[in-house]
């Protein structure tokens, strides 16, 4: 190899993290940033996780107690902490030494605040960052505000926007239906033996009635199965031996495929406008006021949960396909990235990515400076700004989130 080969490469080998971060549109500086972050990886939120009869045998134990972020999982939020400051270091939105203004809001689960500690302690190492959060389990209408009643919810609107996405009322069923082999391997996974009495398909998928003031809830094999692809998940991320991934019958093929459950639960439960708009009715404030506030934060962090990521992606019309993950499934601290782009006249404009570590990459827990988390510009529908399509002005996306 030549000499200049040889140097390419160690320069290439070299080169800042945000290289490879998808740079601005021309003439625009990376002026601001919100992100709405999912927690780390956490056990089952319930023990047992499932009910009866749905595997034939017991699901393995955890370090911590149910629905607690587990030391693996705050370790890999500590990485993207690292390579987010990185990233927003070589921007220049952050100083290399120093603090500056940031704004961290938590749900007040145990999960998402100490997901909230761990970005916290790396994004700006040495610096006092208060987290807002209410006391551990005390609810929040911030991030629940339809279960909290603080906004008004018409559940059987909301019941008819979930139909009318899955197409009618036999939508359900069709969705059950075009997932049959996915729900045939999930049940060889969840059953050894296989038997009728075992697995999630002893009931068949529908909508539950609508209740008062309560959001759209699936009912049989979808349900289920969504909770058990995505316990399959976090046994997976958690770094869990794989002779208790599954029993030892699921491979890392089998959790990106069968993830198709739990996004769509999402798409058919939380991603309709009517929905979505009730569900972020706490957060959007939050996110236009770290948009627009003239002495604002540079950075504002909100730890939530995969609920109120996939109401973000329905109200924006966003999609993402992490590597490992299916397609809009919310990955363990994988993040909304909403960055305001301003030009030399200082208009400013606003840019949508998603960021997320993949899941071998949460399992390994890889070295961000070595192997760069899955990111990936969002182009919001509807946008064009600068003749770019997806780009938008600051009030055609402040349209765009509350209309």
């Amino acid at each position: 190899m030549s000499k200049s080969a040889i140097l390419a490469l160690s320069l290439l080998a070299a080169t800042p993290l945000a290289a490879q971060e998808p740079a601005p549109p021309p003439g625009l500086k990376l002026d601001r940033v919100v992100m709405l972050m999912r927690h780390g990886v956490r056990p089952p939120t319930k023990a047992p996780p499932m009910p009866d009869g749905s595997a034939s045998a017991p699901w393995p134990n955890w370090p911590v107690a149910p629905g607690y972020l587990t030391p693996h999982g705050q370790a890999a939020i500590a990485r993207l902490g690292r390579h987010d400051r990185s990233v927003w270091t070589a921007a220049g939105l952050l100083p290399r030494t120093g603090c500056v203004d940031v704004r961290i809001v938590a749900d007040s689960d145990e999960r998402t605040i100490r997901t909230a500690e761990a970005y916290a302690g790396t994004l700006m190492p040495g610096c006092t960052i208060a987290i807002a959060h209410k006391p551990q389990d005390v609810p929040d209408p911030i991030f629940s505000p339809i279960d909290e009643g603080a906004v008004p919810f018409d559940a059987v609107q909301a019941r008819q926007a979930v139909l009318a996405g899955a197409g009618g009322e036999g939508g359900i069923a069709a969705v059950e239906t075009r997932l049959a082999p996915e729900l045939a391997r999930l049940n060889a996974i969840l059953c050894a033996p296989l038997s009728p009495a075992c697995g999630v398909t002893q009931a068949p998928s529908g909508l539950a009635p609508a209740k008062p003031g309560k959001r759209p809830k699936l009912t049989g094999a979808l349900d289920r199965a969504s909770t058990a692809a995505q316990i399959l998940l976090l046994e997976y991320a958690e770094g869990k031996p794989m002779a208790e991934v599954g029993w030892g019958r699921a491979t890392p093929a089998d959790i990106e495929r069968l993830g198709v459950f739990h996004a769509e639960e999402f798409r058919l439960l939380a991603r309709p406008r009517y929905v979505a708009r009730a569900n972020m009715a706490g957060i959007t404030p939050l996110i236009v006021q770290g948009l627009t506030e003239a002495k604002g934060p540079v950075v504002t962090m909100i730890s939530g949960h995969d609920t109120n990521i996939a109401s973000l992606g329905g109200l924006l019309d966003l999609h993402w396909k992490v590597p490992g993950l299916a397609a809009d499934d919310p990955a363990p601290g994988g993040a909304i990235v909403l960055e305001r782009l301003v030009d030399a006249q200082g208009h400013a404009y606003v840019r949508a990515l998603y960021r997320s570590q993949t899941p071998d990459q949460i399992r390994t827990l890889a070295d961000p400076a070595k192997t760069v988390p899955y990111v990936a510009v969002l182009p919001i529908t509807g946008c064009t700004a600068r003749d770019v399509a997806g780009l938008c002005t600051m009030q055609a996306f402040e349209e765009r989130l509350t209309r």
